[in-house]
């Protein structure tokens, strides 16, 4: 169950933008860091696994951000427990947002780079979530020239060792829906991210 699970997750991750065009995944998107650096190198001390203990219910969210409609609290990730997502849904946005919950302190991640992540995703519409490498504990790794416009937009320009948060709009998620994951066309779908590596 374990590996099919990490399979889910590294194949919805890993399906690239053929769902939506360049222009709609480039427009309007509001990104809280800076641009991604030309150069990286890998951190070579990375975590080899993700926290799978639930975080703690009085645990304070790093972010709270009213949507188009609803709203959602995220919790980061620590050493040991998994991130939280509180959703107050139908949760929408009309841009898609980026939230550098924790910073860290390694090198700044190039948009042409391969990364390893832990990661959550929950769908806005209905505040389920679709696919989570905390509840395998199994990191995954990706270039991030083969990802969903929204999950490299959240992940190029942030420092290994960032969580970051994402709301993204359905034009840099699944356009088309993900029927497999129950993700339907136009469902914004919101992400927590630790970034472990890059190279």
């Amino acid at each position: 169950m374990k590996n099919a699970t990490l399979a889910l997750g590294a194949a919805l991750v890993l399906t690239v933008a053929g769902c939506s065009s360049d222009s709609d995944s480039d427009s309007g998107t509001t990104e809280a860091t800076g641009t991604a650096a030309a150069g990286n190198t890998d951190t070579g001390s990375a975590p080899t696994s993700c926290p799978t203990a639930p975080a703690k219910d009085d645990a304070k969210p790093q972010w709270t951000f009213k949507g188009a409609t609803g709203g959602l609290e995220m919790v980061a990730a620590t050493a040991t427990e998994a991130p939280k997502i509180t959703v107050q849904s139908p949760f929408s946005v009309d841009q898609t947002v980026v939230e550098t919950l924790v910073e860290g302190d390694g090198p700044v991640v190039a948009e042409t780079a391969s990364v390893t992540v832990c990661y959550v995703g929950v769908n806005g519409r209905n505040g389920d979530e679709f696919d989570s490498a905390y509840k395998t504990g199994s990191p995954v790794d990706f270039p991030l020239n083969g990802v969903i416009p929204g999950f490299s937009k959240a992940i190029a320009g942030q420092k290994v060792g960032s969580k970051v948060g994402v709301a993204m709009t359905s034009a840099d998620g699944y356009a088309q829906g993900q029927p497999s994951a129950g993700i339907e066309p136009g469902d914004t779908l919101i992400f927590e991210i630790g970034i472990l590596a890059a190279s």
